[in-house]
């Protein structure tokens, strides 16, 4: 069992409120998912692209991010959060920098990287780990997040969600898919690698590989209707765009809220209830097998 919650605003208005507001959904989550819980934030773009680096310590990672950004040359821009690090570089030595970590640093989790998507996530109380990163002083269009309970492996960081494997793309997961192994083999064939052998980070990476392919991401969770065998609830985020896909039995729960300012969604509706305007929304549970996605540019 594990919680779900999802805000996408459409009003540029609410921006500076987004942190706020997906904190205290998290929070309303914790007895979903008590162990762990991360979340993804989608800011201003960059010039550059951010790196969401994560270290065991908060000192172990500075040192590894300064030896890093020596190496780069000292063009970079470094934000510390706890155990993570937000590292803006130069987009064209993207390669170099994922190269340079994993032959000098490979105790250091590159956690997701991107114009505009920085990715925290750690084990504790949902708003504990809310706090520890901040949350509530992100602004941005959208955000996404997740409260685990591990009922099939260890408490752990990188069993915490959301995952992501490619460029401001990530995805959270309640549920389980029966054929990650599979999928697994058949996405590193196409060159996709996985850092953990979690399900959730097969199914970002299937989304991936089918938005690298050219579907838009619409069609890439059409696609995985297909593709996923088992039963799940994804929330997903990319650059522009925030969507929801229930399997065909919809066997989790799941809530959804949509007005003039904002789309949220949870995986119970007393995740909604303190979002501004609720009392005038369009409250629906999303349907099976249906793909719901909205888009800003």
């Amino acid at each position: 069992m594990c919680g779900i919650v999802g805000l996408f605003l459409k009003n540029p208005e609410l921006e500076p409120a987004l942190g706020t507001l997906l904190s205290g959904m998290l929070a309303t989550m914790t007895e979903r998912g008590p162990d762990s819980a991360g979340f993804a934030v989608y800011g201003p773009d960059t010039v550059g692209v951010k790196l969401t680096l994560r270290g065991a310590d908060s000192e172990m990672l500075r040192e590894a991010v300064q030896a890093l950004s020596a190496h780069l040359g000292g063009e970079t821009q470094t934000v510390m959060r706890d155990t993570h690090a937000v590292l803006v570089i130069d987009p064209a030595r993207m390669d170099e920098a994922k190269a340079w970590l994993a032959h000098h640093r490979p105790e250091i989790d590159l956690v997701g990287f991107g114009r505009r998507m920085e990715i925290f996530k750690e084990t504790g109380l949902p708003a504990s780990v809310a706090a520890r990163f901040d949350l509530a002083g992100m602004a941005g269009t959208h955000g996404i997040g997740h409260t685990r309970m591990a009922t099939e492996s260890a408490v752990t960081t990188n069993g915490a969600h959301p995952f992501s494997t490619g460029a401001d793309e990530c995805l959270v997961h309640n549920g389980s898919l029966s054929n990650p192994n599979d999928l697994r083999r058949r996405l590193e064939r196409e060159g996709l690698r996985f850092a953990t052998r979690n399900d959730t980070e097969v199914a970002a990476g299937y989304l991936t590989w089918r938005m690298r392919e050219g579907a838009s991401l619409a069609e890439a969770l059409e696609a995985g209707l297909s593709d996923l065998d088992g039963f799940y609830t994804f929330v997903v985020g990319t650059r522009t765009g925030f969507a929801v896909l229930r399997d065909p039995i919809a066997c989790k729960p799941a809530v959804m809220a949509e007005t003039d300012d904002y789309v949220a969604f949870g995986s119970e509706y007393r995740v909604l209830v303190g979002l501004p305007g609720i009392d005038a929304a369009r409250v629906f549970e999303p349907e099976p097998a249906k793909v719901y996605a909205w888009e800003r540019h």
